[in-house]
This record gives C-alpha cells, sequence and structure tokens, in this order.
C-alpha cells in the first residue's frame, strides 16, 4: 500500500512538473508573440491614455508620480494582462502555434503587419459600425414591412 501511494505521489510531482515546465516555455513563447506582433507595445499606449486621462482630472498630483504610476503599471499591469489572456490562447493555440506566429512577425511581411494592425483596426472598427448601422436600418424596415 505505501508502495501505491509513493507511485501514486510521484506520478503526481512529475507530472505538476512536467506541466509547470510546459507552461513556462508556453508562457515564455506567448510573451515573445505579444512583442512581436505589436501588442505589448499596444498596451502600453492603453496605460499612458489611461494615465492622460487621469492626470486631466487630477491636475494637483506631480509629475513624478505619474511617472512612477506609468513604470509602475508598464511593468506590473502587462504581465498581469499577459496572466490573464494566457489561458485564452492556451485553450485555442498549441505552443508550435505561438512559435511559428512569432515567426511570422519576425518576417517584414510580420513586421508591416504589426506596425498596421493599430490602424487596420481602428479603420475595421468604423466600417464595422457603419454596417451595423445600416443591417439595423435594413432590420427594422423588413420588421415594420412585416407587420410588427
Amino acid at each position: 500500500m505505501k508502495k501505491i501511494v509513493l507511485l501514486l505521489a510521484l506520478t503526481l510531482l512529475t507530472a505538476t512538473l512536467s506541466f509547470s515546465q510546459d507552461n513556462t516555455a508556453y508562457r515564455e513563447s506567448f510573451r515573445k508573440m505579444m512583442i512581436a506582433n505589436g501588442s505589448e507595445q499596444t498596451f502600453k499606449v492603453v496605460i499612458d491614455q489611461m494615465i492622460t486621462s487621469y492626470k486631466t482630472q487630477r491636475p494637483e498630483v506631480k509629475q513624478v508620480i505619474w511617472d512612477g504610476l506609468a513604470e509602475s503599471f508598464h511593468k506590473l499591469g502587462i504581465n498581469e494582462l499577459l496572466d490573464l489572456l494566457l489561458p485564452v490562447y492556451q485553450k485555442h493555440l498549441s505552443l508550435e502555434d505561438i512559435k511559428n506566429m512569432t515567426a511570422f512577425y519576425d518576417t517584414p511581411t510580420g513586421k508591416r503587419f504589426a506596425e498596421q494592425t493599430p490602424a487596420i483596426t481602428q479603420e475595421s472598427m468604423q466600417a464595422g459600425q457603419v454596417w451595423g448601422q445600416k443591417i439595423g436600418e435594413e432590420f427594422a424596415k423588413k420588421l415594420a414591412e412585416k407587420g410588427n
């Protein structure tokens, strides 16, 4: 009985250590991908925009305080966000997928795509709003035609 318990404990420990190593490798690769695709820089811009917004609300706060907050949130905030995003990516993409995506972002085309993604996203959102409004109007029109 002791041998069985010991064997189970060793198996569990080995599996846990293996998962931890896999998780560490995934996290490191995930972070590299987020840097390569420009997401980490985008997160920093969002944090800076938030600080700028707070500065207008709290003009009495000294610049040195804002600088310290920016530095702190650039490090801690991004790490926390990566920790929240990591399980989502792990659920849908393998470590190999993440590495392949990073390799793509390291190519000239990938770098250009990463640089242009914020503009593409903004313009796509605007186009989506126009499309959504048009569809909504057509939907309301069809409902009215059917007497509802």
